[in-house]
């Protein structure tokens, strides 16, 4: 078991981490006021207390303690500093240059989520050397969306546990819980879904990223922006509002939309069991995420788009990071399981439809006639037909037949079998459909025998 101990000592910053991480991640926090060590969720398991207060998800929310139900760094983080950033940029002047840099830091910084983030650290797709894995944590941080070790817990937690109490953004309690009101909410940790982090627990830039996140977010989500700007070309105010605080708000929201709008908007071609969902809108909002439902499908794919039309940039950033020596290891399904996959999708929805049409009464549902019968009941009147041993009413029929009336009146009573099939002509299968709904009972054996034909016509039977 690995510890991180963090000196009680330290002042200013360091306290400012401690809280801000335990917000993020309060299963890791103990106690700032003596040594803060960070554990794994098993560890900690076992020294909950079992007589546990109710939590305050579990009380109504009134005038007296709706305070008490929200997470304020969260909710700070992602309303109130973007509502002032919003506000401050009516006293801002807007430079081209500027907006050109928040642009090329909003890509960079979604790159930390979708390539870093969610790609290589939460499903494990590919493997990155060392330079792209610290530029992708640090990116990534500025996206202020939370540490890797706490992200990537609850991405594993929601693919776990997808459309469950147990998935940390379920689409199942609403589209806006499922986009941000989970994270503005406290929540309940007896509902939270477990998942293995081990992995992410010796991964020493995460280890650095999650112990140093708060310096983490204060530098690369607004001061490096604005030195940028501020020392680039003089803008240091359009540096802060409009490259670091409006351009992380954007990077936020285009994320929360994966959570939501990925479970609610578009096409289900590989499963529809559970949410998850395809759309183009979706993917290029939030640099490829947006082909979910193949991503819930086939996870560890370092893609998320797979055809090469398919807007997918963070596929195609890690593709040149691999030419670049940069990333290793790029995992990918087979296509003929994957196409498997669309093909069973395909023949579901097929199923569906099928079971909406009139395929006329299935056989096993209908009566066992001699062929006897079949014949004494098409002699005293009835349009009868046996075709494939099954019995045709064909009365309503007869004066629509494209061959004419005398044709099919020249099968009543008869096995039409070998006339329908080609004999006479080769009926289409619009034809076949039409019959199956004219059926009205199966022949005993399934149609005269032959010999028995033989001998009756030479004794003058069918004369």
């Amino acid at each position: 078991m690995k510890y991180i101990v963090m000196s009680n000592n330290v002042l200013g910053l360091r306290q400012f981490e401690i809280y801000f991480i335990s917000q993020f991640n309060p299963v890791d926090f103990i106690n700032s006021s003596r040594p803060t060590v960070f554990k794994s969720t098993a560890t900690m398991a076992k020294t909950e207390p079992s007589d546990e207060k109710q939590h305050i998800s579990e009380k109504p929310v009134t005038l007296s303690n709706w305070y008490q139900h929200v997470n304020w760094i969260n909710t700070t983080l992602i309303l109130i500093v973007p509502v002032g950033g919003l506000i401050a940029a009516f006293y801002t002047p807007l430079r081209a240059i500027t907006v050109a840099w928040a642009f090329l830091y909003y890509f960079w910084t979604g790159l930390g989520i979708t390539a870093g983030y969610h790609r290589l650290w939460a499903h494990r797709s590919y493997e990155a050397r060392l330079p792209i894995r610290i530029f992708l944590a640090c990116v990534g941080g500025g996206a202020v969306q939370g540490s890797i070790r706490w992200w990537s817990s609850k991405h594993r937690a929601h693919h776990r546990w997808t459309d469950t109490v147990k998935d940390p953004y379920s689409v199942m309690k609403g589209l806006w819980y499922s986009h941000f009101m989970w994270m503005v909410l406290n929540q309940n940790p007896k509902n939270r879904g477990r998942t293995d982090i081990s992995d992410l627990n010796e991964d020493p830039v995460v280890v650095w990223q999650h112990k140093n996140y708060g310096s983490v977010i204060l530098v690369f989500g607004m001061l490096f922006p604005m030195l940028v700007a501020g020392l680039g070309w003089g803008d240091w105010k359009g540096g802060l509002v409009y490259a670091g605080i409006l351009r992380f708000s954007f990077v936020q929201q285009a994320t929360f939309c994966v959570n939501s709008l990925a479970h609610w908007l578009g096409e289900q071609p590989f499963d529809d069991r559970n949410s998850p969902r395809d759309h183009v809108i979706t993917a290029f909002i939030t640099l490829g995420e947006g082909y979910h439902n193949f991503h819930h499908e086939f996870p560890s794919d370092y893609r998320n788009a797979i055809q090469w039309w398919q807007y997918d940039p963070t596929k195609w950033s890690i593709w040149v990071w691999k030419q670049l020596g940069l990333a290793s290891n790029l995992k990918q399904f087979r296509a003929n399981e994957i196409e498997k996959g669309r093909v069973q999708q395909l023949q579901k929805k097929l199923d569906q439809k099928r079971a909406k049409l009139d395929w006329g009464v299935p056989l096993d549902q209908l009566p066992v006639v001699d062929w006897d019968d079949f014949v004494a009941e098409a002699q005293s009147g009835k349009a009868l037909v046996a075709i494939a041993g099954v019995v045709h009413d064909v009365s309503k029929f007869i004066s629509e037949h494209p061959g004419g009336k005398t044709l099919i009146s020249s099968a009543v009573g008869k096995d039409a079998t070998a006339m329908f099939n080609g004999g006479v002509y080769t009926h289409s299968n619009a034809a076949h459909n039409l019959l199956s709904s004219m059926r009205v009972g199966v022949i005993r054996g399934g149609g005269e025998v032959e010999i028995w034909r033989h001998q009756n016509n030479q004794k003058g039977v069918y004369a």
